[in-house]
This record gives C-alpha cells, sequence and structure tokens, in this order.
C-alpha cells in the first residue's frame, strides 16, 4: 500500500480527531482514574486543534503531520518546540517534542510508525529544534520506536491513583515566606544533581533568584500547597502540589480530579545512586505531598522524576508509585 506523509491542515481536523479519541482511549482503558476521558472529546480535540492551527501568535510552535494511505488518514504525529523553563540555561534553545498524542490505525502500512517518526524529527529539525525529545506511554509502540531511532530514556512521569490521607508529620509543614531563602538552596542542589545526570538541566546563571521569586508568587495562589521538611530545625527538602493542567494531558482527556507533585526534592535522595536514611524523610514529604492532593479531592497524581535518580525512583516506587508516561532523548 502507498504511504504518504503531509503536514495537516484545518480540513484535516476532524480526521484526526477521531484518532486522537481512539488514542486516548486506550489510555483510558489502561487507567481509567488517571486518564478520564473528557465530555464530548471529539469536539473537544478538534476545538483545541482548530484554535491551535487558527492562531496567528501562538505561545509556542506546534504542529501535527498525517500519515494517508489510499486516500485514508491513518496516523498522525504531534509537535511542539517545548518552551524552556526560566530555570535552565536553555543554551541549544527550544528543544522539539514529539507529543505522546500520536497514534497509527491497525490497519496502516507496515512502517506508518517509523516514516512518521522521521517526518516529524525533520519539521522539527527544520524549524530550528537543536534537541530531540519524544513523549510516550511506558511500554507503548512510540517508546519501541524511539529506542529503534537511537533515544534513550531521559525522564519519566510516575502516577499513583488512590491517594492516601496520611497522618500529619512533625516534620513536614506548609512553607511561608520565611522558608523561601532555604527552599531556593534546597532547590540549587536538586538543580546541580539533575545538571550532573544529564546536561540536558544545565542551570541558567539566575536561576536562584527567578526560582525565588515563582516560589514567592507561588505562596500567594491558592489553588497548591507548599510543603517544607525540616530535621531538628533544619531544612531538607520542599515540595508543591498542585493541579495538573492541560499541558500534562492530551486534549480528550478530563484532568480535574488529577494532581501535580512540583518540585519534589530531599536531602535523602541527593546522591542520585544510593539513598540515605532509608529514606523516611523523603517518604514523610512524599506522603505529605499526597495527602495535601487527597485533600483537594484529588484522587490521581503526577510526579516527574529523571529516568537516572536511581535514590529518587526507589523512594517513589516503594510509596506505590508507577511509571506511566517516558520522556526519551535523542542521543
Amino acid at each position: 500500500m502507498s504511504l504518504t506523509i503531509r503536514p495537516a491542515n484545518i480540513t484535516d481536523v476532524e480526521a484526526i480527531a477521531g484518532l486522537l479519541v481512539l488514542d486516548a482511549e486506550q489510555r483510558y482503558a489502561a487507567n481509567q482514574t488517571l486518564w478520564k476521558m473528557a465530555p464530548e472529546p471529539h469536539a473537544k480535540v478538534a476545538s483545541t486543534i482548530t484554535a491551535a492551527m487558527q492562531n496567528e501568535a501562538p505561545p509556542f510552535r506546534q504542529h501535527w503531520l498525517i500519515a494517508e494511505s489510499e486516500g485514508n488518514v491513518v496516523g498522525v504525529t504531534h509537535t511542539i518546540l517545548l518552551p524552556v523553563p526560566p530555570i535552565y540555561a536553555g543554551e541549544f534553545g527550544p528543544p522539539g517534542l514529539i507529543m505522546e498524542d500520536c497514534y497509527v490505525l491497525d490497519r496502516a502500512p507496515s512502517g506508518t510508525a517509523k516514516a512518521l517518526l522521521e517526518a516529524a524529527e525533520a519539521d522539527l529539525v527544520a524549524a530550528g529544534a537543536k534537541v530531540l525529545l519524544g513523549s510516550s506511554i511506558a511500554g507503548g509502540i512510540w517508546g519501541d520506536e524511539f529506542l529503534a531511532q537511537s533515544y534513550e530514556p531521559l525522564t519519566l512521569y510516575f502516577s499513583k491513583t488512590g491517594l492516601s490521607n496520611a497522618a500529619d508529620h512533625d516534620d513536614v509543614q506548609k512553607a511561608s515566606e520565611d522558608d523561601i531563602p532555604a527552599i531556593v538552596a534546597s532547590s540549587a542542589v536538586n538543580r546541580q544533581v539533575l545538571f550532573d545526570l544529564n546536561d540536558f538541566w544545565k542551570p541558567h546563571p539566575e536561576a536562584d533568584a527567578r526560582f525565588g521569586s515563582w516560589m514567592t508568587r507561588s505562596l500567594t495562589l491558592t489553588d497548591r500547597d507548599m510543603l517544607i521538611s525540616n530535621s531538628e530545625g533544619d531544612p531538607e527538602g520542599y515540595s508543591v502540589s498542585q493541579p495538573a493542567t492541560p499541558l500534562h494531558f492530551p486534549s480528550a482527556h478530563d484532568v480535574v480530579g488529577t494532581g501535580f507533585i512540583d518540585d519534589y526534592f530531599h536531602a535523602d535522595f541527593e546522591n542520585p545512586t544510593r539513598l540515605e536514611n532509608q529514606g523516611h524523610a523523603a517518604r514523610a514529604l512524599l506522603q505529605a505531598s499526597e495527602s495535601a492532593l487527597e485533600a483537594r479531592g484529588n484522587d490521581a497524581a503526577l510526579i516527574v522524576c529523571p529516568a537516572a535518580w536511581i535514590s529518587k525512583i526507589e523512594v517513589l516506587q516503594s510509596e506505590g508509585y508507577e511509571t506511566e508516561i517516558v520522556w526519551f532523548i535523542k542521543a
């Protein structure tokens, strides 16, 4: 069968939406709590794509490529130029990211996924991307395609459903403005570990000031809980429990009821290969962060961790978190 890859246009929106709803339904079948379907998902996906295509001044570049065979759309990829968070140097500019909402029909010609991936890479490089990333559900076909094309795991998104409401921990408190300098200092250690694991996370020269400013503003936001972990009065870690956003999920899904534990760091896993003190204090901070989400009505949580941070992964897995999404980087 013939196969053609081309950029999508506004007339392709309905066909793309149909594919991406099928894609979302596969995730939903695997985890109905985390990957809840949005009401009228087809209409939501179509509206989201249409708005992006018609936006003359988008906040970031995003693009859809479709695969056609015998006049039918049989596959789609979604790519973006990922904005660099302000605490990172971003010396290579916005990375090109192949999103997880990519899909190929079973009846598509053999090699369609590989052809779409190669076309997506070429499109991102032409758009200026010097670093290529790819996202896939853990164990999904796109993960296999990335590995076959010289990608390697960079970042893991862990998930947990059925959140617990653990008892209060004496060494974990809600942060105040007085705690900001200690949180910034912990963040600096966190950033150094990240950079040591992969220079993709090179810190910005003004990272401390930028992070401190954001943490100060975060204290004023009523939809989140900022926590700090102390041992005999000495700060050892911090976390922010906040709502997940549509940027964390393909548009066919409903993010309501899912939280995101962001900026989770503790000195127990400062050594990325060896957990200190059996991770007791780090677990207490994680449990308190999870309880904060549960208290706000969430029934699922996401948390991000570099694939090479073994000691942090040990803590997450011991608390029932499982790898849900893998971000790969082209070697």
